[in-house]
């Protein structure tokens, strides 16, 4: 079977595997990128980490994930500052360590209501607040913050920002190497104006990842664990695919499944069925992509 050359694996797809595991089944599958997360990287320490991904001879493509800063000001907002400039850290570090073409990107979810709170618009102030802060940090180390706009079933609990267009608005005070937007299908499909939304995140710059999963219904009891392969489910990955490549992106695309029974799947297994569900669902509208390989 030939894999997609701009196909990555988003860690969080083979979930129950361990970084090793992660990185082997994925360069087995002849998948030339992985994105990888925080707690797995965290487990082995950076420096292994680091190491292990450039003995891999794979491409690093986001860092996930950092943010929830929606608290007001105290010590719980600046120990996650602090955590979110360690994470940049780890994103230079390994951004440095994958193979040519790797890019520095750290994915933020911003975070849910403070308990207690009502006031949406004054959480997302305080996103852009944090950013704010953050912005310098991630600069001086040659990182983008990539600002995940998550769909609005999560605007309590886990991301205030619901829209690509939010995710814009904030970006817009910062440098578009410094501040971003992940696109997301599974997050962004439903939107009516996510078409202009990614013309305008072309426009100016701003798409620092592509994510690609499904979404069917019924959801189960945890919605979080409600994503699918790519052609699985009902999101029309032609247009959004064609919008995001008309926009010149031509970065690495990650496939990003929260979904227990495929965790509960061997990880070679999902790999391979992801890489195949990739193939024919998004590669097709890929204007302009790298050519594939064996």
């Amino acid at each position: 079977m030939s894999v997609d050359a701009r196909l990555s694996i988003n860690q969080a797809t083979i979930k129950h595997a361990d970084l090793a595991t992660a990185l082997h089944v994925t360069a087995q599958a002849g998948v030339e990128a992985i994105g990888l997360w925080r707690e797995p990287v965290n487990e082995v320490g950076l420096t292994t980490a680091a190491a292990m991904l450039a003995d891999s001879g794979l491409r690093f493509t986001t860092h996930c994930r950092a943010g929830f800063f929606t608290m007001p000001e105290g010590p719980a907002r600046r120990a996650s500052l602090d955590d979110n400039r360690v994470a940049i850290d780890e994103t230079a570090t390994l951004a440095a360590a994958g193979a040519a073409g790797s890019t520095a990107v750290l994915v933020l979810v911003a975070g849910g209501l403070a308990e207690g709170s009502r006031d949406l618009v004054g959480a997302r102030e305080r996103v852009r607040d944090a950013i704010g802060e953050l912005a310098p940090y991630a600069q001086a180390a040659g990182v983008t913050l990539a600002i995940e706009p998550l769909h609005p079933m999560f605007a309590s609990d886990r991301c205030v920002v619901s829209t690509l267009e939010q995710a814009l608005d904030i970006a817009a005070d910062f440098a578009p190497d410094v501040v971003g937007a992940a696109v997301d299908t599974f997050h962004i499909f439903w939107d009516p104006d996510v078409l202009p939304a990614i013309e305008r995140a072309g426009r100016e710059g701003r798409i620092a990842t592509y994510q690609v999963c499904d979404w069917k219904t019924p959801l189960p009891a945890d919605v979080l664990l409600s994503r699918h392969y790519p052609g699985d489910g009902v999101i029309d990955f032609a247009a959004l695919t064609r919008a995001v490549a008309a926009t010149g992106y031509d970065r690495d695309i990650e496939v990003e499944i929260f979904n227990a029974d495929i965790w509960a799947d061997d990880p070679a297994a999902v790999v391979a069925r992801t890489a195949a569900a990739f193939g024919d669902a998004v590669a097709p509208h890929l204007a302009g992509a790298r050519a594939a390989t064996a």
